[in-house]
């Protein structure tokens, strides 16, 4: 202790000496002031002191944390809705639902023949379609309530004194008011009230509509009518009477559309059998007058002789175009003897080629002779003679088979000549006959239509007549609706398990919109992935039982302490820089606790053995001189208006290491003080004294005087409150600092609730750090 009090003397007497010498100026012991001016460099993304490493990639457990740090607005969100519908549930009145089974099988139309009706199986792909809507019709809900006569059932005409009060309908209330007040008033519908409906029955005949739900059975013929009411007996009766109305109107449309064909067959019959008789008597008149009885067999003979003779015409023309073509190509080879002896029918000629084999046999013979006799010898006279003889008798058999060609080619024409005449007779003798036929046809065709559709008429008469009397439907009731033995609705099972799954996708929808909205400053991450400041560390928060002397030298939380004791360690070696240090500690705006934190941390590196300084620059709302029990004046405004030396503003503390300067008199002008040449001066001269100089200043966002004195300091600490100061604030904050080219040590968190939120900043720090901190310290011996 005595130590303490000789260096704070000694400290107190330079001082006193300075402020002599120079009123404060930096002319103590030579001192430089250039010295105090700090390295101007910007801030950087990371450097030392990032005690934290950062991670892009998103684990499972990150969203764990963001659930757990929003779990009372997750757990609000389930808990409404999941109450909600329980109450609902376990409150509604039931609802009995009963179904009848109904097959519908394709028909056609009573008017058509009965091969049709039994035989076609296709219709038009809207039958099944207008079927549903006539089951959802108004009038076959008329026809079912006059049925069961229900006009004045409880169901579909609820008295006023009836309605019973419902936890459910109270839950639900707001809903359907929403509901009527959004959704416009239903247009009338045709049918309804505007087409003779009292305003009683067009209410009992929607009640029983909204009851009702038709629902086909997939890939089948079978349809499921549904009522749903809160009688168990209705719902079933209503479904039954319902399907029988359906089916007694189906027969009466079949009846009325059979009495209508047949009374329209009728009316058809009628004049199509004066037609018949008409059209008949013509004909038998025109047979009289032309006495063609047999005129149709005589049309059919002269037809028939007519494509005889144009088939043998047909032929003759052929037959004598092929020997034209013989003959004209045997008249073109006659001066060709090599080519006519290649003709197909001298080829054949068994006569000519045997003259040949002689004539080749003499030649071969008057060769051999012509070797060993002359031209004059006898023999070689006579074998000429045979030869000459020889080829005679081929030339008038080949003069033969050319006239027989041309012979046969003049039949053929001849041939083709009379039958053509034959034929030109028989088409005229045709078409004198077609002439007379041409009435008698007409006359024909037109009795023989006018028979058949007479007939046709009298057949559909008679087959619609048959059907109109048959009894039998296409729809038949496959299951017939039962009394329900429980209700269909609600179903407590579905309802709780919707409501749990409903509620819990609420809840963690809630909780992450809430955490995407909130873009406050809340992790070490975000200040340098945001902000680009190296992150100093993280400071607890101090609860209403902490608050009493929030300083680490006076029993606070181990873990407070802990936490100071890391970010001196940080600072202190965040510069490599030797000599005193004038740390400026700032923030973005009021309530952050900048002021704790540069009390905090001067009085940690007061603890590490440094000669620390801590100088209340705020001159707006001062606080340094209220945590230590100082008084404020004479403090640094007096000091920088020449009203005091230093050695009377500062103050020594009862941390040893450690003097307080605080703000003095409030000054109206304190931006102006902090940018004074005297103030500069001033920190060089402090620079000479202490190791460690620590200015808390005002919120940059509030005033300027942040980045004044950020400017001549040789660091800068930029405190953020967690979950108090959004990114865009922050950023634009040390946006301004930046602009006074400050040299920034980094940022820190303070006011981290470790205590409510400690499983969201586990990755930063464990309920088990602080037993270890309690467990592993021990109480040292005070230096003498």
């Amino acid at each position: 202790m005595s130590n303490q009090l000789r260096d704070s003397a000694d400290v107190l007497h330079r001082l006193t000496m300075a402020g002599a010498d120079g009123e404060g100026a930096g002319a103590v012991r030579g001192a430089d002031p250039a010295a105090a001016a700090p390295t101007q460099t910007p801030p950087t993304a990371y450097g030392y002191g990032s005690n934290v490493v950062g991670d892009d990639q998103v684990h499972l457990l990150d969203y764990v944390k963001v659930l757990h740090k929003r779990r009372f607005s997750a757990i609000t969100a389930f808990l409404l809705v999941f109450v909600s519908t329980a109450v609902y549930t376990f409150t509604a009145r039931p609802i009995y639902e009963s179904k009848v089974q109904i097959l519908i099988e394709k028909e056609n139309a009573n008017v058509v023949s009965f091969k049709e009706v039994f035989e076609q199986n296709q219709v038009a792909d809207d039958y099944y379609q207008t079927q549903y809507k006539i089951l959802q019709s108004r009038a076959l809900a008329r026809r079912t309530l006059d049925a069961l006569r229900l006009w004045d059932h409880p169901q579909f005409n609820p008295k006023g004194g009836e309605a019973s009060f419902s936890l459910g309908a109270l839950v639900t209330a707001p809903v359907r008011m929403l509901s009527a007040w959004v959704t416009p008033p239903p247009a009338v519908e045709p049918g309804g009230a505007a087409a003779g409906e009292t305003a009683a029955q067009a209410r009992a005949i929607d009640r029983l509509l909204g009851g009702l739900t038709v629902t086909p059975i997939r890939n089948s013929r079978l349809v499921d009518v549904k009522f749903a009411s809160q009688y168990p007996a209705l719902s079933s009766q209503v479904a039954n009477a319902l399907a029988r109305a359906y089916i007694d109107q189906n027969l009466e449309f079949k009846f009325l559309s059979s009495k209508e064909a047949s009374d329209w067959l009728g009316e058809r019959l009628s004049e199509q059998r004066q037609k018949v008789e008409a059209s008949e008597q013509a004909l038998q008149r025109y047979r009289e007058q032309t006495e063609s009885v047999a005129f149709e067999d005589r049309q059919n003979i002269v037809v028939q002789k007519l494509a005889d003779l144009n088939a043998a015409v047909t032929r003759a023309k052929t037959e004598r175009i092929q020997k034209e073509a013989t003959y004209n190509q045997m008249k073109a080879l006659q001066a060709d003897r090599t080519g006519l002896d290649t003709f197909p029918a001298i080829l054949s000629n068994t006569f000519i080629q045997q003259q040949k084999g002689e004539l080749a046999e003499l030649q071969r013979q008057q060769a051999q002779l012509s070797e060993k006799l002359g031209p004059r010898h006898p023999d070689m006279v006579k074998i000429g003679l045979a030869i000459n003889t020889a080829e005679q008798r081929i030339q008038g058999e080949i003069a033969k088979v050319v006239q027989a060609v041309r012979n046969e080619y003049l039949s053929a024409q001849a041939q083709e000549q009379s039958l053509m005449s034959a034929l030109d007779q028989q088409k005229r003798e045709a078409l004198a006959l077609n002439r007379k036929s041409i009435d008698y046809s007409a006359l024909q065709r037109d009795a023989m239509s006018n028979r058949q559709i007479f007939e046709s008429l009298m057949q559909r008469t008679k087959e619609t007549g048959i059907s109109g009397e048959l009894k039998t439907s296409n729809i038949r009731v496959i299951d017939a609706a039962e009394t329900p033995r429980r209700p269909a609705s609600p179903n407590v099972a579905a309802n709780l398990l919707l409501a749990f799954f409903g509620g819990l996708t609420l809840a963690v929808g809630i909780a992450f919109f809430f955490e995407y909205l909130d873009n406050r400053i809340k992790t070490p991450d975000e200040i340098k992935a945001h902000l680009g400041l190296p992150f100093l560390g993280l400071v607890p928060a101090l609860f209403a039982k902490d608050l009493h002397d929030p300083l680490i030298s006076k029993g606070v939380p181990a873990n407070f302490s802990e936490a100071f004791r890391a970010v001196r360690t940080n600072v202190l070696f965040s510069s490599a820089d030797e000599g005193p240090k004038v740390i400026v500690v700032t923030s973005a705006g009021p309530g952050e606790g900048k002021t704790l934190v540069a009390s905090n941390l001067a009085v940690a590196m007061a603890q590490a053995a440094q000669r620390v300084l801590l100088m209340d620059a705020d001159m707006r709302r001062p606080r340094v001189h209220s945590l230590f029990g100082i008084a404020q004046e004479p403090g640094l405004s007096n000091v920088l208006v020449g009203n005091a030396k230093p050695s009377d503003a500062v103050r020594i503390t009862s941390v040893p290491g450690l003097w307080a300067m605080p703000a003095g008199m409030i000054p109206p002008n304190p931006a102006e003080l902090l940018g004074s040449k005297r103030f500069k001066e001033f920190l060089g001269t402090l620079g000479q004294h202490f190791d460690c100089v620590i200015v808390d200043t005002p919120p940059v966002m509030a005033v300027t005087d942040s980045s004044i004195a950020a400017h001549v300091a040789t660091g800068l600490i930029f405190v953020l409150g967690a979950e108090m100061t959004t990114r865009h604030t922050a950023q634009r904050a040390v946006e301004q600092l930046s602009h006074a080219r400050p040299k920034f040590l980094g940022a820190i968190l303070n006011r981290v609730d470790l205590q409510h939120q400690g499983y969201y900043y586990s990755q930063y720090y464990r309920r088990e750090y602080a037993g270890y901190y309690t467990q592993g310290s021990t109480k040292l011996p005070a230096a003498s």
